[in-house]
């Protein structure tokens, strides 16, 4: 079912990518920017075919802030989410979310939808997370493993971009620089920490950086957002390409409310040998400025 749905995400990914658009760049600075709040709440009594009462929130932030004068574009965007679980048999609430993102890439018109460009992505968590697991007597039991700038991802480098509209646009970036940032005292032997040296607290990589964005209406009231991210280190294993796709789907109910589905596919093989993979569904709460 997983792979159905990776499948899926891309592929509207993919055909997004050559949508069409037909806005033109004004001059000056462009702000957009939308709150949403999901919340989600099952509750069961008596019922035969089981089921655990559950409550769940996730609150999200994404805000567009681009400039353009001329020949020069700068395009930057804050994501930023967090989202709780609490179930009635668990001692703990979990996280569903948890991510702070900005991106920023300046451009200068080389040619056509063609720029001069450098680019900069810092990601992040805002709290502490957990592995989770059982004591001898079969209580949960959770062990700190990830922490505010635990992992920290700093990347940055020159490279071409291609920009259509502020909804269709990426970046290529030969040389970037990329820094994992740790707190020293949670790494692992044989680099097992996000790749980053027992003992220590940073780990650098260079290689190539390609980012993709757009933003489409699927039909009317229906909009679907996608963020692609790869990268290969040079300096280790370059065949194994480093994988971040977000698709957020926003099927508007009126001004305020909406269904909104968020998906989210990772593979870091320096973070975990498989695809990690994020799904949150939900009745929304939306303010935009």
């Amino acid at each position: 079912m997983k792979k159905v749905i990776l499948f899926m995400a891309i592929t509207c990914s993919i055909n997004s990518l050559f949508a069409q658009e037909k806005e033109a760049p004004k001059d000056g600075w462009t702000k957009k920017g939308k709150i949403s709040l999901l919340f989600n709440q099952s509750a069961f009594s008596n019922w035969v075919a089981g089921g655990e009462n559950n409550i769940a929130g996730n609150l999200g932030l994404n805000y567009d802030f681009n400039y353009v004068k001329g020949n020069l574009n700068w395009d930057n965007k804050i994501i930023a989410a967090y989202g709780l679980t609490k179930s009635k048999n668990s001692p703990f609430e979990k996280k569903t979310d948890d991510r702070f993102e900005f991106n920023s890439v300046v451009g200068k018109k080389a040619s056509g939808y063609w720029f001069y460009s450098g680019f900069l992505n810092f990601k992040t968590q805002f709290t502490e997370g957990y592995k989770y697991g059982t004591d001898a007597n079969g209580a949960e039991i959770r062990t700190s493993y990830t922490n505010f700038m635990s992992p920290a991802n700093l990347s940055f480098g020159p490279g071409m971009l291609w920009k259509k509209s502020d909804n269709f646009k990426f970046n290529l970036a030969p040389a970037t620089a990329k820094i994992v940032i740790v707190d020293k005292d949670l790494t692992l032997p044989n680099d097992a920490y996000f790749g980053v040296e027992e003992g220590k607290s940073t780990r650098f990589e260079l290689g190539f950086n390609a980012a993709a964005y757009a933003k489409v209406n699927v039909m009317e009231n229906v909009s679907m957002e996608n963020i692609l991210n790869l990268y290969s280190n040079y300096l280790e294993d370059p065949q194994n390409i480093d994988l971040d796709y977000t698709m957020n789907l926003v099927m508007a109910i009126n001004k305020y409310l909406s269904a909104n589905v968020s998906f989210q596919t990772i593979y870091d093989d320096n973070a975990f040998e498989g695809f990690q993979i994020r799904e949150v569904f939900g009745l929304g709460v939306n303010y935009e400025f």
